[in-house]
């Protein structure tokens, strides 16, 4: 199975932007997911889930602007949430899509978070993966380290040892996934070196001090079913937090992945099928169910054996 690759101008009074996505699954499936990457990433990091899923549902992967295929803003200071929240509805009005399911991986959580907080927000079930309402200033320390460099690889090869050092945390084990996760992470140039795939103006955000990212007042706005996924190593989303989300705002459900930390690849088969499981829960009984959100009682689980955070 292959996805189909398209893309759509956005217009404003910055200019006119190109923004890619990958559809896969049946286009006339009205159950739509759409699956955002983390900060440096692009959509194809959801390949795996999507041919997991696909018989199911119709999953729409996008590269957010600066990222993948999207080009590039002119206006580097618009790289921020104002700019891809726009962006997202822009998508769904695209693609016709009304009412949607939300998996986001780091940045992509966060995005997903602004919108489902809206009064009218058309996102029916939210997935955060390692993501949560307060992004320690630690971790965005440790991303400021290596977002925005702009490293030049004479081979694939070399970039590949370059992902898996900086994305260790992942839980990637096979080459083979490692592979393909470098494939689509690259632009090949003139001159035969590779490049990564996104504008080193992203990095511009993480200049200067960085402080903790408070995010509950979007957070407890949310009514909608929530997932979230944790890395059991994770820094990003700390395990206190992560218990308070199961508490407060949508009562998260939350499951948690040793082995990995910052953020679960969505790879392997366990953490897979967590989410489809997830994604097709109460298809049947929506009408019955849809009002009752997130107000069931909050579960926490590990999978694949227990397992203790390490320190950051």
């Amino acid at each position: 199975m292959r996805p189909s690759s398209g893309s759509f101008p956005f217009a404003d009074d910055g200019g006119t932007v190109w923004l890619a996505f990958n559809d896969w699954g049946d286009l006339d499936n009205k159950d739509v997911v759409i699956c955002v990457h983390g900060l440096t990433r692009q959509g194809r990091d959801f390949d795996w889930l999507a041919k997991a899923i696909a018989k199911d549902l119709r999953v729409i992967e996008v590269d957010i602007v600066g990222r993948g295929r999207s080009g590039w803003l002119s206006d580097k200071s618009k790289y921020g949430m104002e700019t891809y929240v726009r962006h997202m509805h822009a998508l769904l009005d695209y693609r016709g899509v009304e009412r949607c399911d939300w998996v986001g991986t780091s940045m992509g959580g966060t995005i997903g978070m602004a919108i489902a907080s809206s009064a009218d927000s058309p996102i029916e079930r939210l997935v955060l993966n390692d993501v949560g309402a307060v992004i320690p200033k630690a971790a965005l320390e440790r991303i400021g380290s290596y977002v925005g460099h702009a490293p030049t690889f004479p081979s694939m090869t070399a970039a590949m040892h370059y992902f898996q050092e900086i994305h260790a945390d992942f839980g990637i084990t096979s080459e083979a996934d490692w592979s393909e996760f470098t494939t689509h992470s690259l632009n090949r140039e003139a001159n035969g070196t590779y490049t990564l795939h996104y504008d080193p103006a992203i990095g511009d955000a993480f200049e200067g001090e960085m402080r903790d990212v408070v995010l509950w007042s979007w957070y407890d706005e949310i009514t909608c079913p929530t997932l979230l996924l944790r890395g059991a190593n994770s820094d990003l989303l700390t395990r206190e937090v992560a218990q308070q989300m199961t508490e407060r705002g949508p009562r998260a459900e939350l499951v948690e992945f040793p082995g990995c930390g910052h953020a679960p690849a969505l790879i392997d088969e366990d953490q897979i099928s967590v989410v489809h499981e997830f994604l097709m829960r109460g298809r049947e009984e929506e009408e019955e169910d849809g009002e009752e959100g997130g107000e069931g009682e909050a579960e926490t689980q590990i999978r694949g054996g227990a397992a203790e955070p390490e320190a950051s």
